[in-house]
């Protein structure tokens, strides 16, 4: 980011990306169980099965190295690439590793509490406690809106 203006995405906007990913991680998580087991008639005989029976962990890291590589090397998820969202640092600047890092371990283990408490605790960043915690926040991309703002300059 070039100016000094610095968009902060909206909470819906970012619930949307994060639903989309979701859903692309759970696909690819239950194509992995199908594959693995050939099957993905559990029986569901507890609430809690997913903790017990060690469903929510490999999960959980499933969706932490989506996060991590997407958004350490691009700054978006596909979730948030449709909408026009990118993780940065509180500068605007491309996230270091270990924010990424911070950031997407609130996502994929804590998110309820790290949501619950972004709320509570909000600054003015927008920031969830693990956004907060690694230096990162989540900026809406605007495209440019009249072609003849741009400028071509030769190297």
């Amino acid at each position: 980011m070039n100016n000094s203006k610095i968009i902060l995405a909206k909470w819906s906007d970012r619930f949307f990306a994060w639903l989309i990913d979701f859903f692309i991680v759970s696909v690819i998580s239950t194509g992995i169980i199908f594959a693995s087991f050939g099957s993905i008639n559990y029986e569901f005989e507890e609430s809690s099965f997913w903790i017990e029976n060690g469903e929510y962990i490999p999960t959980s890291i499933l969706f932490f190295v989506y996060w991590v590589i997407l958004e350490y090397k691009t700054g978006q998820t596909i979730g948030k690439k449709i909408l026009n969202l990118k993780s940065t640092n509180i500068y605007g600047k491309n996230p270091s590793l270990k924010g990424v890092l911070i950031s997407s371990f609130g996502k994929s283990f804590l998110l309820p509490f790290d949501v619950v408490l972004g709320w509570v605790l909000t600054n003015q960043k927008r920031q969830r406690v693990f956004n907060k915690l690694g230096d990162t926040i989540v900026v809406k991309i605007k495209h440019v809106q009249d072609v003849t703002d741009i400028t071509y300059l030769k190297d």
